[in-house]
């Protein structure tokens, strides 16, 4: 008999905007070659530079884990022993039993986030199954919710255009966010739009490679972005160019905030900022005449602790524009607020189902470390890796350490939190599961076919939590519904963008534009989704939720004698820590840096590749010094990734990264955090 060779579709499930459908070339039940689809309008048969060996790095590595394992030796080792399928499910159910026994379900505390971020992988019969035990609820909000909560307050919503429309935009602000490290395949729409004469500007701290290739880099201080904003629209009520009729016909509180900017002119803001106020007087005029104009905000300013303030102060800006009147225009951030309204998602979280105490997921280090009531006496941790990413890494590290704690970790590879794993179970990869997946980047909703038979004894995150349910004599019937009907659960929805997208369709198509008007303006005539219909300029619900009811610049974060603000960015090499097993990551994360700009070098007595301590009070990390103009006065910047100390424990940024919460939304303000820097003699 010949080779049997068919090509199966599917899509990325890694956190990022664009979600790229790819398809995948099997021979003999084997995966061959996995590619961009070509055909698809958002990923034109391209994906990033770390996907592209997505086989080779993740589904066939050698040291992917494959079997159930037990740990043997102290934790932080990471060394195990291989068991049964059966005997992990007796032991874990049998333990959590006792632990509920004696402390009460809460005593459980589940902890996922976006490792995979297809819907039915990422929340289902987890949601359901913690829920039903009564365990601690999670607040997964360290990413995306105070930005949301910062757009809410004005538009009633976090929803915004659809970002294939930038084409017609004709001043583009990509707003903390480097779009070409990011957001790849977003670029080319930008660059469509610059070369029929759209004028792009980056607003970011840092002239990363996107601000390198924008018509106008805009550097402010980090967290000083409402005060910015607020100095924009001074001038453009000042100088009388607001759409005075789409603010009066679709908008609140207009005079009360003309109030408020009168107390940020350029001269004001400049001192804030650190940006000239002949600047900002032109950024402001320009935006306001050129129209469709568009501000694309995506990830940074959230990460600081005024960051739903700052996403709140600049949602205004479109609103006096009138900016949402044209194709285009307004504002587009994330996606995903627009198609998980379209979809069934109540049927599928079964919200109703929890009555426990929550826990936020940036205060893992306290949670572990600190006598709650009860205590947290079992982490089942999958679809992250909070020993890398949560801040206050030596916090969460102490409480990792615990043999109090009984830990299980659910993943493809020995990551760095897992090291510290009382139970390691083999996760399936994306070629080898189920799954719809949903973009924040794009209006494309995708079924991710299953390629392959999942390798050696792996499960998926959905055949994981089934088989536990059932360990613990669970028997409720919807912990056991298959991933199909899970995915169809999600389908079942009157939304009018999702007519016609059916699970026959999306097995057929591989994915699906929304079903929306092929010109939507989702606020051209108003129609915000605030209590008054409005967008409100100033806002009732901030007032009393004890917020300021008008933008204003509230930055003030604890500097406790440390000269520098620390940031982390992106770069084209390095996909988190789920890729850190192997070498090339590895490779990348020992190149790490601090970047410093010269007149910080100068007062500290630096010299290009000192060997330096960055450090504060959390900890330290030991790196080269690079210095250059490509950050402003008082930054220290170091790429996402981290160092792994003599005893080969994770150093990552968050080493140094006090746990500090936003305004509100529930984030962490990662880019909080002061430093000094010292070379090393």
């Amino acid at each position: 008999m010949g080779n049997s060779l068919e090509v199966i579709r599917g899509a990325c499930g890694h956190d990022c905007p664009d979600t790229c459908a790819w398809l995948v070339e099997v021979e003999d039940g084997d995966a061959k070659s996995l590619v961009g689809d070509p055909e698809h309008p958002f990923t034109r048969g391209g994906l990033c530079f770390k996907v592209n060996h997505y086989l080779e790095e993740r589904v066939y590595h050698p040291d992917r884990v494959l079997y159930p394992l037990k740990r043997v030796g102290p934790k932080g080792l990471g060394k195990f022993e291989r068991i049964s399928w059966d005997e992990a499910l007796s032991d874990i159910s049998q333990l959590w039993k006792r632990i509920i026994n004696e402390y009460g379900a809460e005593a459980i505390l589940p902890f996922s986030f976006a490792g995979n971020q297809g819907l039915i992988q990422c929340a289902s019969i987890d949601r359901r199954l913690f829920a039903t035990l009564g365990a601690s609820c999670l607040d997964r909000t360290l990413c995306g919710d105070v930005a949301s909560a910062g757009l809410i307050a004005t538009q009633g919503t976090p929803i915004g255009i659809d970002p294939e429309d930038i084409v017609h935009s004709r001043f583009i602000i990509l707003w903390g966010t480097n779009t070409i490290v990011t957001n790849l395949h977003l670029w080319p729409y930008v660059r469509e739009a610059q070369q029929k004469g759209a004028r792009v500007v980056v607003v970011d701290p840092v002239r990363t490679r996107t601000a390198e290739a924008a018509d106008w880099h805009i550097a402010p201080r980090p967290g000083s972005d409402a005060a910015l904003a607020l100095g924009m629209m001074h001038v453009i009520i000042r100088d009388r160019l607001v759409d005075q009729d789409y603010v009066d016909c679709y908008s609140t509180g207009f005079e009360e905030l003309s109030d408020r900017a009168r107390q940020y002119p350029p001269s004001r803001v400049a001192e804030i900022t650190g940006i000239l106020a002949d600047e900002i007087e032109r950024f402001a005029r320009e935006y306001a005449v050129t129209q469709p104009s568009l501000i694309r905000p995506l990830i940074g300013m959230e990460h600081h602790q005024n960051g739903a303030m700052m996403f709140r102060t600049i949602s205004c800006l479109p609103i006096l524009t009138g900016a949402w009147r044209h194709r285009g225009g307004g504002l587009a951030r994330s996606t995903h607020a627009l198609q998980f309204s379209t979809l069934n998602l109540e049927a599928l979280y079964m919200p109703e189902l929890e009555q426990s105490r929550r826990l936020n997921m940036q205060d893992l280090g306290d949670i572990l470390c600190t006598d709650l009531d009860p205590p947290v006496k079992a982490l089942f941790v999958y679809n992250c890796n909070p020993a890398v990413f949560v801040p206050n890494q030596q916090r969460v590290i102490e409480g990792l350490k615990r043999e109090d704690v009984f830990t299980v970790v659910h993943d493809l590879f020995n990551t760095e939190t897992a090291r510290y794993a009382d139970y390691l179970l083999p996760a399936t990869s994306q070629v080898e599961s189920l799954d719809l997946v949903p973009a924040w980047g794009h209006h494309y909703l995708s079924l991710n076919r299953p390629a392959i038979e999942p390798r050696g004894e792996s499960v998926s995150n959905t055949e994981m939590f089934r088989r536990l349910a059932a360990a613990l004599e669970m028997t409720e019937a919807y912990l056991f519904e298959s991933d199909e009907e899970l995915l169809k659960t999600a389908l079942n929805s009157d939304h009018p963008f999702l007519n016609g997208i059916t699970w026959q369709r999306l097995w057929e198509d591989g994915y699906v534009k929304l079903n929306q008007p092929e010109d939507w303006r989702p606020f051209a005539e108003g129609g915000f989704a605030t209590k008054s219909g409005k967008a409100e300029l100033y806002s009732q619900t901030l007032k009393e939720a004890g917020h300021d009811p008008l933008p204003a610049h509230t930055w003030d974060p604890p500097r406790n004698g440390y000269g520098l603000q620390l940031i982390t960015g992106k770069v084209l090499h390095f996909l988190n820590s789920s890729y850190s097993h192997f070498d090339r990551h590895q490779r990348a994360a020992k190149q790490l840096f601090i970047e410093i700009n010269p007149a910080d070098a100068s007062a500290r007595s630096l010299k290009e590749d000192d060997l330096v301590r960055v450090f504060n009070e959390f900890g330290e990390l030991t790196m080269p010094c690079r210095i250059s103009n490509r950050v402003r006065p008082g930054i220290a910047w170091m790429p996402f990734g981290w160092l792994f100390d003599h005893e080969g424990q994770p150093r990552s940024a968050n080493a140094i990264t006090p746990t500090i919460p936003t305004d509100w939304g529930g984030g962490s303000a990662f880019y909080d955090a002061f430093v000094e820097v010292e070379a090393i003699f």
